[in-house]
């Protein structure tokens, strides 16, 4: 009886060993997925490099933000 108890504990501790292994290897870090480059505009008031979708556009040109907006097109 004392050698069939053994022998399930240690069925037990190789089953566990095993699903620890392959359980880490299958579910790696989810990695985020890499954003699309964006189009790149510089302020002509400061010359700061700004991606386009966050450009404010005037009549002479694309700006970083309103108060150059405002500076260079009165």
């Amino acid at each position: 009886m004392k050698a069939l108890l053994m022998l399930a504990v240690l069925l037990a501790v190789v089953w566990v060993w095993r699903n620890r292994g392959a359980n880490a290897g299958a579910n790696p870090r989810a990695q985020p997925k890499p954003r699309a480059p964006q189009d790149m505009l510089a302020c002509p008031q400061c010359g700061t490099h700004f991606p386009a979708a966050e450009a404010i556009t005037g009549q002479k040109g694309s700006y970083c933000c309103a108060e150059h907006l405002r500076r260079a097109e009165p």
